[in-house]
């Protein structure tokens, strides 16, 4: 059964985040800048931490980085049991230099060969399916320099 973003968001989600999963949804990549001081905030919050505001602006991004941090899952969680095909399977978490250095976490698509910390990725957005609980997603591939 497929739920929207909607729907989900009734189930249980935070909400300062809502928008990042409505835009991925829709394809696109956006994280929340602070509208008064233009910081960015990632993960969301309903509150600037640097100047107090309570709004923000969600602005598109292009999903590229470098690989911050990584770390390869081997064993088959039972709350994440429709990854269980995938294990083992690399998780990481790229730091976006257009959104003031935002970490956002996705899995890597593709071969790990290059894999290491300062590696250029570029996202790759995904719409929900079964495996990311209904979620839309993003994943991460190494971009190889020759």
């Amino acid at each position: 059964m497929q739920f929207s973003y909607e729907q989900h968001r009734i189930i249980g989600g935070i909400g300062a985040d809502d928008q990042y999963w409505r835009a991925l949804e829709q394809g696109e990549f956006k994280l929340p800048r602070c509208s008064a001081c233009k910081r960015w905030t990632w993960p969301a919050h309903y509150r600037c931490g640097a100047c107090g505001s309570w709004e923000f602006a969600w602005e598109a991004v292009e999903p590229v980085g470098v690989v911050y941090a990584w770390t390869r899952t081997c064993y088959a969680f039972e709350r994440v049991k429709e990854r269980a095909a995938d294990v083992p399977y690399v998780t990481v978490l790229a730091e976006i230099p257009a959104a003031g250095n935002a970490r956002v976490m996705g899995i890597l698509q593709g071969s790990e060969e290059h894999l290491r910390i300062g590696a250029p990725v570029r996202g790759v957005i995904l719409p929900p399916s079964e495996k990311s609980k209904h979620y839309p997603s993003i994943q991460w591939t190494l971009e190889v320099r020759s």
